[in-house]
């Protein structure tokens, strides 16, 4: 059979605890015990502070909405009431606590007091906000990036956030597209291939994805994407979703195309202009022969001139056609100056 427990026992655990301030209340909230946990948080000696309201650790703002009282009327109809919250010390600073109060009853059920304990949890709240306030910075760098649609999925694909970026390339605003699964933004064909699908399938497993291909805007018109998309994992190394940055490189490759056209054009007409070239040399070679040969028939005369008058314009349209293609390929031309 079990001892009792001398109560002097949990006496000493109450004034020898450093890490918890142990205190008792009276019914009406004032202090009766005081031990080196709750002396050296709060920062007052047993003599300062026994017999006082406990109200005297809250702020000024609790104190005025009455939320002392508050926590104890619960503790009374709930038997213990918790809350995370400010508390001020004697030297009035403050300090982030949670709080557990708990209604002592005797075996009658009669309240006789109650045993509130306050652990300091500054540290962890500093972390906390310096955390939010990191996270909010980022969250606001990425909603104003408008080049960029960079936006979240979840593991099914389903979008969880929205930048500006991204409503300015994809037509959609935030509250449109939030909880939608992000294979609107493929067309028809790619749909049906399962292509979103393949591709968060493909992340799962390699952790990343970067690719170039067409996408669609909320209007239905086509854009030309490069697209990353990543896998998020937590501190324990789960996956929690994606991230997805898309780039619209439409323009660039509007110009590529035409640079590849220009190019094919420059090289149509080089190869035309040597074509060319090759039955006009022997026609102005006969032309030239003509010329010296004595001739007393005037209608050959005048079918001479125009051949060689022809030819030679003929001649110099293919010049220029050779100085176009130079000029679109980046090349030295000859530069002639006609009468």
């Amino acid at each position: 059979m079990n001892e009792p427990v001398d109560p002097s026992i949990y006496q000493f655990v109450v004034e020898q605890t450093r890490d918890y301030a142990l205190f008792v209340l009276s019914p009406d909230g004032r202090i009766l015990t005081w031990g080196n946990g709750a002396r050296r948080m709060k920062g007052y000696e047993a003599d300062e502070i026994i017999g006082r309201h406990f109200s005297v650790f809250y702020t000024r703002d609790a104190i005025d909405r009455a939320w002392p009282d508050y926590e104890l009327k619960v503790a009374i109809e709930e038997g213990h009431f918790e809350d995370e919250g400010w508390r001020v010390r004697k030297d009035g600073s403050r300090f982030w606590a949670n709080v557990v109060i708990t209604a002592l009853r005797d075996q009658n059920g009669k309240l006789v007091g109650f045993s509130k304990i306050t652990r300091d949890l500054s540290q962890r709240r500093l972390t906390e906000e310096a955390l939010r306030q990191s996270e909010e910075r980022f969250r606001l760098m990425v909603d104003g990036v408008a080049d960029y649609a960079i936006y979240m999925l979840d593991q099914d694909g389903i979008v969880t956030s929205w930048n500006t970026g991204a409503q300015r390339i994809k037509g959609y605003s935030r509250e449109e597209i939030i909880g939608k699964h992000y294979s609107r933004f493929y067309a028809p064909q790619d749909i049906a291939a399962n292509k979103p699908w393949e591709e968060l399938a493909m992340v799962r497993k390699t952790g990343r994805l970067e690719e170039e291909g067409w996408r669609v805007r909320k209007n239905g018109e086509r854009f030309w994407a490069r697209v990353v998309v990543t896998a998020l994992y937590d501190g324990s190394g789960h996956m929690r979703g994606f991230a997805k940055v898309t780039q619209d490189l439409t323009d660039r490759r509007y110009m590529k195309e035409l640079e590849e056209a220009s190019r094919n054009v420059s090289e149509f007409i080089a190869m035309l202009t040597h074509e060319l070239r090759n039955p006009l040399a022997p026609i102005r070679t006969a032309v030239q022969i003509i010329g010296h040969i004595p001739n007393v028939d005037p209608a050959l005369d005048v079918l001479h001139r125009t051949i060689d008058r022809q030819s030679g314009h003929l001649a110099r349209i293919l010049d220029d056609m050779m100085d176009v293609s130079r000029i679109a390929r980046g090349k030295c031309w000859r530069l002639t100056i006609r009468s």
